[in-house]
């Protein structure tokens, strides 16, 4: 080796790379044994309110034990970030008290579904986060998100919570004692049958110290329950009270996608739509609105003119909703010009489709007035003026801080939920059919005993008013509803309906009060 040749330098070594941090399985838990000693009084709260034959006052006192003991796991630090979405106690606590209001089954079902929505929007913005800021479809990742997060609290919230060090240095007495019963049993086994068969007297006495019933398949299923409403409640409670990642959704702003249709394509398409529905909007104004619509169109029934034309418009209604939202989100519009333009467009085109979708209207009402009131006419009024809503909310929204449509809705939905509580669609129903009855002399008393005790102060008035020889007497039906509601509530079962359905039927006479079980 030439002493005289430098040497050339060794080329730098690679810096190690640095792996990033996996993310944990189980989530980080505040306050771990407060939250399980929270979670475990939610459940045994929850076992004796909602075990029951039928749902009542235990399940708004419910929500409100769950709200409450979120409060206080948060303290006056918590509540203060979670102020900006405190509005969502409001309809929480009214779709809760709900169930104990309204009696039918169909509400029931949309009272408990929303406010186990309205948790999970809860629960997810409890600790930072608006609401107004989720776009439309974010409201269901929010939602389905937060239920499958409340996954991981329970076994975190356990994991945080015992001491497994002093499990750990109790193993050797816990293994000493396991062994010690598997060694006893058996041999206890073997000689009670030998003294048992070599005497009588003991063996009789030792059947009847033994023949109590110790109602373990009851004591299993409360123990079950308590321990699924207990995991319930610690993962909403963990999912509430969580360390927040760096962004989640409604920390910021929907930001808009970026547009790739051009304003041309889309223009055609907004001209082409509207064109559309201006020639069929004339034909329904000319006939439904200012013609003669008190019979059905030429060669068809009332029945068939309804509903054939009935569900193709909702679903026009709706997929108009859907082409304005698409369009707004990927349009380009890269002058004011072009904006206004486009806005004109689909708002006209939003315009048409509300002639539309009173044109919907309009054909069910015909349909009602010929065959009268059902659950499912009641309730699709209810979504189709929802939907008129929603469609006048995005109008405006297309000239006014359109980021605003997805909550806009969100509260249109709430509202029609709350409209058709406060609406007691049996108790119209009943009262609307008796009005129809004595215009027209018909009557589908069949569909009333599908009915809850909703309908029952309603039903013993139209009975009270309708002669003996009536056909149509109503006695048999409030018999039946008579039967059903023959057994009392208990106090987590009370629910305001059936107490009038009960106290109609006593005013009327020939029924006797249930008794409590």
């Amino acid at each position: 080796m030439n002493p005289s040749v430098p040497m050339s330098p060794l080329p730098p070594s690679p810096a190690p790379s640095v792996a990033a941090p996996a993310r944990p399985l189980l989530p980080w838990v505040r306050a771990p044994r407060r939250t399980l000693a929270a979670s475990l009084s939610l459940g045994v709260f929850a076992e004796v309110l909602l075990d029951r034959e039928r749902w009542g006052l235990g399940f708004p006192l419910m929500v409100a034990a769950l709200v409450g003991a979120l409060a206080w796991l948060g303290g006056r630090e918590g509540w203060q970030r979670a102020r900006p979405n405190a509005w969502l106690l409001a309809p929480l606590g009214l779709v809760s008290a709900f169930v104990a209001v309204r009696d039918s089954s169909w509400l029931l079902a949309l009272n408990v579904l929303t406010a186990a929505v309205l948790l999970m929007l809860l629960s997810h913005f409890w600790a930072a986060g608006r609401l107004e800021r989720l776009g439309l479809t974010d409201y269901a990742s929010v939602v389905l998100g937060s239920a499958v997060q409340t996954l991981r609290y329970p076994p975190a919230l356990v994991r945080d919570s015992v001491d497994v060090q002093g499990l750990k240095a109790h193993s050797r007495f816990l293994g000493a004692l396991s062994r010690g019963l598997l060694l006893t049993l058996p041999v206890l086994f073997v000689f009670g049958l030998l003294l048992e068969s070599a005497d009588g007297v003991f063996s009789s006495t030792m059947q009847r110290l033994l023949s109590f019933d110790l109602g373990l398949d009851v004591v299993v299923a409360r123990v079950v329950g308590v321990a699924f409403s207990a995991c319930v409640a610690a993962g909403v409670l963990g999912h509430a009270l969580r360390r927040r990642a760096l962004k989640e959704l409604g920390d910021a702003e929907v930001t808009s996608a970026t547009p790739r249709l051009g304003f041309i394509e889309a223009l055609m398409l907004i001209f082409a739509v509207d064109a559309l529905f201006f020639v069929f909007a004339a034909f329904q104004v000319a006939y439904l609105f200012v013609g003669d619509a008190s019979s059905p169109a030429s060669g068809y029934s009332f029945a068939e003119y309804a509903r054939r034309g009935f569900f193709e418009l909702v679903v026009v209604s709706s997929l108009t909703l859907a082409l304005v939202m698409a369009l707004t989100r990927w349009t380009r519009r890269e002058t004011r010009v072009a904006q206004t333009v486009f806005r004109a467009g689909t708002s006209l085109m939003v315009a048409l489709t509300l002639v539309i979708l009173a044109s919907a209207m309009r054909r069910l009402s015909l349909y009602e007035d010929a065959f009268g009131y059902t659950l499912l006419r009641v309730h699709t009024h209810v979504f189709m003026v929802a939907l008129g809503a929603a469609l006048a909310w995005r109008a405006v929204t297309l000239w006014w801080k359109q980021e605003r449509f997805a909550v806009g809705a969100f509260a249109t939905a709430l509202g029609a939920v709350l409209v058709l509580n406060f609406l007691n669609p049996e108790a119209f129903i009943v009262r609307h059919n008796l009005a129809r009855y004595a215009r027209t002399g018909s009557l589908d008393t069949e569909m009333f005993y599908h009915l809850s005790a909703d309908a029952v102060p309603g039903l013993v008035l139209a009975d009270s008013a309708v002669s003996k020889d009536d056909p149509w007497r109503l006695a048999p039906l409030l018999n039946e509803h008579q039967e059903r509601l023959s057994q009392g509530d208990t106090v987590p079962e009370w629910n305001l309906s059936r107490f009038l359905a009960r106290r109609a039927l006593l005013r009327a006479g020939g029924w006797s009060a249930p008794v409590n079980p």
